[in-house]
């Protein structure tokens, strides 16, 4: 997440001694004339599978600019799949794949929700020129997965990306000025829940010419869901029943994305993988080989392949490889093509096993997919209505070898007695190194 450091004075402060104070963190971001303020609780958006969270906050305005003018607000979720300064004669390198809208300022009656807990404190606050939004997510609608990009480029990054605008206009039609628009980069995630699967395992046997009997390999995970950060352990079992001779194993941890624009192409990345002659060779008439192995796949491992699919990602370093793509009608996988159109990139994991024989006698492999995902957030007391986000625990700074991805849940527990205490933290101070012009905000 954000570093501390800047112009957000409360965040050093609320450092200093936790002990004593902890606030509420508030993201907050306006528009270059300092006219309208967005008020965002967080950037993380979770999708649960029975539902998901709302995206809900206040944007501040100042009656005496906007006169007759309006406030509008839209969530525009794309697929980036070129670079936006390649796009000519009106065309245009991204596919639409969701969009809401709705007017702010002055409000509409038959727009207005129950406020929210964040949004009653935030009003409260910020005083009478402050005023709500509020959307809700489709359950089809795609998580955010970003293509990592090639050392040196610049610009937004390909894949599928969320964006919350606020902007004044006449009409929600107008094209929004930069002087009095704010843009947030936000993020849709998705876990699994704990649910009950059987565990993969895979077998196949090979025969060859001039050789009686076969050789059979059996594998499989000890489960099928992992979280980012987690080992896997592969167990497998050899008999070898032939004349042949097996030298050596090759395991690998493969990702498959899915590019889903007017026709479907898959990408495959091996994001881990081992070369092993322990116990080996299996000579010929040997049976019995058992072994298991460790894969452990990390974006730190493959920070040079470009192309590679992670979780959508706010800043270069604050992410993960991207989860297994799970909706809700189908927690296993995505069959369905004009399913698959909607959510821009489907994600999937496949460990091969592979047993290298020798010249001229080929090979034998067996894949075991399975999920790769994020923890279940940490359990609130139920909310009496549509809540905000929970604020981030835990210092900034994550260790690259752990799911850097901090799930923010919903609960309005947290936030009894805490009426006045938010920490305000700027949205325009998350960039990327290296690059230049707003699209590269966070």
């Amino acid at each position: 997440m954000a570093s501390n450091q800047g112009s957000n004075g409360p965040m050093g402060e609320s450092n200093t001694d936790d002990s004593k104070k902890q606030g509420t963190r508030v993201f907050k971001k306006s528009s270059p004339n300092s006219k309208i303020t967005v008020y965002l609780g967080k950037r993380d958006f979770i999708d649960h599978l029975t539902h998901i969270d709302p995206i809900d906050g206040v944007v501040l305005v100042d009656p005496d600019y906007l006169k007759e003018r309006k406030v509008y607000a839209h969530v525009l979720a794309a697929f980036r799949y070129g670079r936006e300064d390649l796009d000519v004669l009106g065309l245009t390198f991204r596919k639409d794949l969701f969009l809401a809208s709705m007017q702010v300022f002055p409000p509409v009656k038959e727009q207005q929700k129950p406020l929210t807990r964040l949004q009653e404190r935030l009003i409260k606050k910020l005083g009478p020129n402050a005023y709500p939004f509020f959307f809700e997510l489709p359950q089809c609608s795609p998580a955010s997965v970003t293509l990592q990009p090639a050392p040196g480029d610049t610009g937004k990054p390909c894949g599928v990306d969320y964006e919350l605008k606020t902007y004044v206009a006449d009409n929600p039609d107008e094209k929004p000025h930069k002087r009095n628009s704010v843009r947030l980069a936000i993020r849709k995630l998705t876990y699994a829940p704990e649910e009950p699967a059987p565990q993969p395992s895979a077998e196949a046997t090979k025969e060859f010419m001039m050789s009686s009997g076969n050789l059979r390999l059996e594998a499989s995970l000890d489960k099928e869901k992992y979280y980012h950060g987690e080992s896997i352990a592969v167990n497998v079992l050899v008999d070898n029943n032939t004349s042949k001779t097996v030298k050596k194993i090759k395991i690998s941890v493969r990702q498959y994305a899915d590019i889903c624009l007017f026709s479907t192409a898959q990408y495959k990345c091996t994001v881990a993988e081992m070369e092993s002659e322990e116990g080996f060779p299996i000579q010929p008439s040997q049976t019995g080989f058992c072994k298991v192995y460790y894969m452990t796949p990390l974006l730190a491992n493959n920070r040079d392949k470009r192309g590679l699919a992670l979780d959508g990602k706010l800043k270069h370093e604050d992410t993960n490889l991207a989860s297994s793509t799970i909706t809700a009608d189908n927690k296993k996988g995505i069959t369905d093509q004009s399913q698959k159109e909607n959510l821009g990139i489907v994600v999937q994991y496949k460990v091969k096993v592979r047993l290298i024989l020798g010249f001229g006698s080929g090979d034998l492999s067996v894949e075991l997919p399975f999920t790769l995902t994020h923890p279940k957030p940490p359990e609130s007391p139920p909310p009496s209505r549509p809540s905000s986000a929970m604020p981030q625990g835990g210092p900034d700074d994550q260790p690259v070898d752990t799911n850097l991805i901090q799930l923010d849940t919903n609960g309005e527990g947290y936030y009894d007695n805490k009426d006045d205490d938010f920490i305000f933290e700027d949205f325009a101070r998350l960039r990327l190194k290296g690059t230049e012009g707003e699209d590269t905000e966070a």
